[in-house]
């Protein structure tokens, strides 16, 4: 028999899809970029149907990706070395997207620093409250998640993070946090919470430029929204 003929029949599949990627990454749909990432972890199997099930449980590939482990484990064929392969591609695109703006003046990068944010927390399950500081010439110096809580309430402190501030040399902050349910309008909550922390560092000279809120697909700025 022909060496060909020994080959299992998704090894040209794959090597069509890989030339069809580096030809025009743009043009492929979620379920095979997912098989792209599949192939790394799963070198001697057809992953296409696995691709084509992990895109409509979790609908996208992004979705994917960012999926906690124990639901990706809820889909049969999904190990370890699939999970870490998943971390790695979330890892990759977090870091290139805080690239953009990690040491630049951020309000003349702000459409990067909103999909920076929309990246690192549009899809955590639990609400996450972050801290972006920035320096006298409004550079982010430093990106820190100060706590995370349950899927509709995060626990903010507003010493905490003035402290925090202050330790930094921070001279203004930006406020961000996410809304699990993908609604990204602010709760009262929300809104009490920042008149909190903007009270508590005015009198130290830190400003609080403003508040993401961070749903699916969608965001709200208090600044924007009057709320502050």
């Amino acid at each position: 028999m022909a060496a060909d003929e020994e080959k299992p029949h998704y090894t040209g599949h794959r090597e069509r899809l890989r030339a069809r990627f580096l030809k025009a990454p743009e043009t492929l749909p979620d379920y095979e970029l997912l098989e792209l990432v599949l192939f790394r972890a799963v070198p001697r199997r057809d992953v296409k149907p696995l691709a084509k099930e992990l895109i409509a449980k979790f609908g996208g590939f992004a979705e994917a990706i960012n999926a906690e482990p124990a639901r990706l484990r809820e889909v049969k064929g999904v190990s370890d070395a699939i999970i870490t392969e998943f971390r790695i591609a979330r890892e990759t695109g977090l870091r290139l997207a805080q690239a953009k703006v990690m040491k630049k003046e951020v309000i003349g990068s702000w459409n990067a620093l909103i999909d920076y944010c929309a990246a690192s927390m549009s899809h955590n399950p639990v609400e996450q409250f972050r801290i972006l500081f920035l320096d006298r010439k409004n550079v982010l110096i430093a990106d820190e998640v100060q706590q995370k809580g349950t899927v509709d309430h995060t626990p903010v402190y507003p010493r905490e993070v003035v402290k925090r501030a202050l330790e930094l040399n921070a001279s203004a902050l930006i406020l961000v946090h996410n809304h699990p349910s993908g609604d990204p309008t602010p709760s009262s909550a929300d809104v009490e919470m920042t008149r909190q922390i903007v009270d508590t560092a005015k009198p130290l000279g830190i400003e609080v430029h403003d508040h993401l809120v961070v749903g699916k697909g969608r965001h709200a700025s208090f600044r924007s929204l009057g709320l502050m």
